[in-house]
């Protein structure tokens, strides 16, 4: 369902690629609660050059995500055949078009706001359209398409569409409110109070556009304004553990039934919720108080994103000032595939330590947190184990790839490249490796950087030569020919800044590699499944789904084909975790 997700993101950022200058009492932001537990939206407009350069991309992409969402409708056609018959329907809308065309049939402004929110914990969309008839000719073509038409309703005389879910507990609404299309998924017995709010009939009373925190959030982050979001974990998780949504009321009640049909165990136990989740829910909300997103650059060559994870204030202190000092961690990667993970070992403990103390001291009483009282218990005993070396050493691993090639069938790939392990007793590391391994003894290493040939017995496996060096701060190897004259620089490399956790670097060449790597394998375990069938309906199943495999990794071939480079790092701050990607476009 990849492909499914990359279409939906499609939309979604398609209907996102536009925003108004000025505040508009219209506007979907002004329909959104400020008390909304998530919310993504844009609070800007792309200039035309970019938003025609982005949309010539997602067309020159979009016959390839076809394929895949073609083999994702054939797939489920037994399982779920109203479900595949509206994917069907909705790539024959999408089919020998582009997205400008698409959006006019369909009534989409692809030039408008749009925002996707929470009404407590209810989903609610809001677009806007250019043309409202227009979109309710295209919804009629999916519900016909689907075999089963919505039932039609009426509240404070707003027509709108819904379908109850089989079980009754749920129900999709959707309707054409003014130049807006809303949808949302509520209970079935929602309230008129509930609907009103969900089609904009009545208004919040305070709203998300008002508020201004996406505003805020864009500068304090340096979010650009045509997509940003944000979940709001201190709202959200109280609001599911009290008992109060209706929504997940809604959802807990169905899956109570189901444990009950199993375990017999009466539903009006399992829906009983203890006073002290709501706080204990609001207490794991203060360690991890918010997430947020959005784009840093967005243009024809580039899609950079920026994530945050706002952290407690004694996690950021632990590791916004800690610099760990492996080597690699204080640059961009050099190699087509390049990647450094800080792993402090002797930090991680004290930190993840005191956090099962204070588990320890004050466990968790509600029914459905209690299981964290186990799993903090077993980390803190984890902390203990770790402190012996060389666990206990550990600073961190690089591995650096200069080439790939993948091996045919169960044969193993054939790459070159280096691999180092940082650690503050490198000496020994060496000395417990020789333990393990009988080859190494006559290992001679000095902390100079001087690499050193491993045996042949050992590196037989590999087909290609193996070196090792030792550094003051890493143990590192080196293989294939002329790696061995990269190890000084490797081992010489600057140590992490301050907050430094990760950095990778990807070429798309290499990235091509792995995705051909993939689709082999793929190819190989078809091939053998299809010739270990029995009977010829099993032979004909396999070579169908063989088919499917194939043309979803011809798909991702095609877009690997699209990528120049990836990279990415990750840092702690004073305000908490922040990750970054930067995509580079051919």
């Amino acid at each position: 369902m990849r492909s499914t997700t990359r279409i939906a993101a499609l939309g979604l950022a398609g209907v996102l690629l536009a925003a108004c200058h000025h505040k508009d009492k219209d506007a979907p932001l002004a329909f959104v609660p400020a008390d909304t537990p998530y919310v993504v939206a844009n609070l800007d407009v792309l200039d035309d050059d970019t938003r025609k350069a982005l949309l010539a991309q997602a067309n020159a992409q979009l016959p390839s995500e076809l394929v895949q969402l073609r083999s994702a409708a054939d797939e489920m056609a037994e399982k779920d055949p109203d479900l595949s018959r509206l994917l069907k329907a909705l790539i024959a809308e999408l089919d020998g078009k582009t997205i400008e065309t698409f959006a006019q049939n369909a009534g989409l402004n692809i030039k408008g706001r749009s925002a996707v929110y929470g009404l407590g914990l209810a989903p609610v969309a809001r677009f806007e359209l250019v043309d409202p008839k227009a979109f309710d000719a295209f919804v009629g073509r999916l519900e016909a398409a689907y075999g089963k038409p919505f039932d039609t309703a009426t509240v404070g005389g707003q027509n709108y569409r819904k379908h109850v879910t089989t079980d009754g507990g749920l129900q999709i609404v959707m309707a054409e409110v003014g130049k807006q299309a809303v949808a949302a998924i509520l209970p079935a017995d929602a309230p008129e109070a509930t609907l009103r709010l969900a089609f904009g009939l009545d208004r919040p009373e305070k709203n998300l556009q008002d508020d201004g925190r996406l505003e805020k959030l864009a500068k304090a982050k340096d979010y650009q304004p045509w997509a940003i979001g944000q979940v709001d974990f201190a709202r959200l998780l109280p609001l599911a553990a009290s008992g109060k949504d209706p929504l997940f009321n809604v959802l807990l009640k169905a899956h109570a039934e189901a444990e009950s049909a199993k375990t017999g165990e009466p539903v009006s136990n399992q829906l009983k919720v203890s006073p002290a989740c709501e706080s204990e829910a609001t207490r794991i909300a203060s360690r991890v108080p918010s997430m947020s997103f959005g784009y840093t650059k967005l243009d024809e060559k580039h899609q950079n994103i920026r994530w945050d994870v706002a952290l407690a204030d004694d996690v950021t202190k632990a590791f916004s000032g800690m610099k760990v000092e492996l080597p690699g961690l204080g640059a961009a990667g050099t190699a087509p595939f390049d990647v450094s993970i800080a792993v402090p070992i002797a930090q991680l403990r004290t930190f993840w330590g005191a956090q099962a103390e204070a588990v320890a001291a004050k466990p968790f009483t509600c029914p459905s947190l209690t299981d964290l009282n186990e799993g903090f218990a077993k980390i803190g005993l984890m902390t203990q184990q770790a402190a012996v070396p060389p666990v206990g050493d550990l600073l961190g691993l690089r591995v650096a790839l200069d080439s790939f090639e993948p091996g045919g069938n169960n044969a193993m790939p054939k790459f070159s490249g280096r691999i180092l392990i940082g650690t503050s007793n490198p000496a020994g590391l060496l000395a417990m490796a020789q333990m393990a391994a009988s080859g190494l003894q006559q290992l001679k290493l000095t902390p100079d950087g001087k690499p050193a040939p491993l045996p042949p017995e050992l590196t037989a496996p590999l087909g290609a030569p193996v070196w090792a060096a030792m550094g003051p701060k890493a143990l590192a190897l080196a293989v294939g020919q002329g790696e061995d004259v990269k190890l000084g620089e490797l081992l010489n490399a600057a140590g992490g800044d301050a907050g430094r956790m990760g950095r990778l670097s990807l070429s798309g060449e290499m990235y091509q590699a792995w995705v051909k790597a993939m689709a082999d394998k793929a190819e190989h375990i078809a091939e053998l499944t299809a010739g270990s069938a029995d009977d010829p309906e099993a032979q004909a199943a396999a070579k169908a789904t063989a088919a499917r495999s194939k043309a979803q990794f011809e798909s991702m071939e095609a877009q690997a084909a699209r990528i120049k480079s990836l990279n990415g790092e990750m840092h702690m701050e004073s305000a908490g975790l922040v990750i970054t990607s930067q995509t580079e476009l051919k």
